[in-house]
């Protein structure tokens, strides 16, 4: 079989050929626009810091304000004694209704 003979001057033509029509092709797709989706605004959640007293269990017990660290220590050690399952006291955030 014969091979057939392309210049490389004819291979640069069609490729400049092809690269008009997908420039082309992509200005028509970039012309198009889409339609901006408005974002919600973020609502204003205010939280609030609390000592919580916990069980072994993960179940909150007592709730204090977070400047009575030691009424919650002092809470958390008196479900602890007699042999119970200890507890602790841990930070706990909570949302408060913000008018």
């Amino acid at each position: 079989m014969a091979r057939k003979v392309v210049s490389r001057k004819a291979l640069a033509a069609e490729a400049e050929a092809a690269e008009k029509l997908g420039a082309s092709k992509k200005k028509k797709a970039a012309k198009k626009t889409t339609r901006k989706s408005k974002k919600k605004a973020a609502a204003d959640v205010r939280m609030k810091l609390y000592w919580g007293v916990f069980s072994q269990n993960l179940k909150r017990v007592a709730v204090f304000e977070f400047d009575q660290k030691k009424e919650a220590q002092k809470r958390a050690t008196e479900l602890s004694k007699g042999g119970k399952s200890p507890h602790f006291i841990q930070k706990v955030k909570e949302e408060i209704a913000v008018e």
